[in-house]
């Protein structure tokens, strides 16, 4: 444009004049995954990744509940993608699955991309993602695991950021869910929430919902975190074989806050411990998984031994070198009163 040119202005329109939206759904999986979320289900080595994956894959292509609970409010097509696991190997599980429900695979709308490979930084793999996703309409597409769909650098905010782009235009043109399946970072007990995932924090902060999985104490515990909805609390899952392979829920009233008040202050003071800022209660109770009034109770434990400190910004450890005296509460009236200042009303002494 010629600098002389005058430019026509942009469009506008008076804010109480525009159409009122429609009341969009919210979820895909109810309390599970935000519906056209885009997300990580993140987990250690052998924590069920894939099941739980598939596990909604058949929820959502069927409209039955995930996990057996959690309802699906719209049923949809489905396109997956195994790097790992061949379409074979997929098949044998998806069938599983649906056999645990006395559903039948042949009945789904259910698809399984059979390419040799697939990368998401390449144009030429994208156009094609493209096209197969304009034919299919999905409601979801999962792919797994995502390591093994690109060549670029996790650890460069630049790449994750250009890639995670790419992926979050596919979402919003073609209107779907996206879930990524990937591996948390190796030694990070002492991360939170989406802080263990390998790679750059935008793996992270891309999530509309986040699926993480652990094994602690022989049980495997599944973490949810959403962008815009309250988390449930963690859910106690196996890897159930009767009649055939699947995933089920737990006891889900219970929680693994190691009830033992000393073990779970001393699993604080460790979390704590390790941590280089104060952590809030929030972040505490999001990472142990514990209940509420359980790590109150742990927390008030740890202060009145003077192990922690609360500030503005949440919980720290003590100086250990600071020395404090613990201050006697005073038991009678008198003696109250006097340590505050006050006069006490009662009999005169002679």
């Amino acid at each position: 444009m010629e600098r002389d040119a005058v430019a026509a202005p942009l469009p506008v329109t008076r804010a109480a004049d525009l159409p009122a939206a429609r009341p969009a759904a919210k979820w895909l999986v109810d309390s599970l995954w935000a519906a056209q979320g885009v997300g990580v289900i993140g987990g250690t080595p052998k924590s069920c990744k894939t099941w739980l994956a598939l596990d909604l894959a058949v929820a959502v292509a069927s409209g039955s509940p995930a996990l057996g609970r959690f309802p699906v409010p719209t049923a949809g097509p489905v396109l997956a993608y195994g790097a790992e696991d061949g379409p074979e190997q997929l098949r044998d599980r998806l069938i599983a699955i649906t056999r645990a429900r006395n559903l039948s695979l042949a009945d789904l709308d259910l698809f399984l991309l059979t390419v040799p490979s697939l990368r998401l930084d390449s144009a030429l793999d994208r156009a094609r993602l493209d096209a197969t996703l304009q034919r299919l309409r999905p409601r979801l597409l999962l792919l797994d695991p995502f390591v093994r769909l690109h060549r670029s650098d996790e650890n460069s905010a630049a790449d994750m950021a250009a890639l995670l782009g790419e992926l979050r235009d596919l979402q919003r043109r073609h209107h779907l869910a996206i879930i990524l399946v990937h591996h948390l970072r190796k030694n990070a007990a002492a991360a939170l929430g989406g802080q263990a995932l390998r790679g750059s924090g935008d793996l992270h902060a891309w999530g509309d919902s986040n699926l993480y999985l652990r094994r602690r104490d022989d049980h495997l515990w599944l973490s949810i975190e959403h962008r815009a909805a309250p988390a449930p609390d963690p859910l106690r899952l196996a890897l159930r074989d009767d009649p055939v392979p699947h995933l089920a829920v737990l006891d889900s009233h219970h929680t693994p806050d190691h009830s033992s008040g000393t073990a779970l202050a001393d699993r604080v003071l460790d979390l704590i411990r390790a941590s280089s800022v104060p952590l809030t209660r929030d972040a505490i109770r999001a990472h142990l998984e514990v209940r509420n009034a359980s790590l109150g109770d742990a927390l008030a434990t740890l202060h009145a031994r003077r192990q922690i400190l609360r500030r503005s910004d949440g919980f720290r450890l003590a100086d250990p070198a600071a020395k404090t005296v613990p201050v006697p509460t005073p038991t009678q009236p008198r003696e109250r009163n006097d340590r505050c200042g006050f006069e006490t009303a009662g009999p005169q002494d002679p």
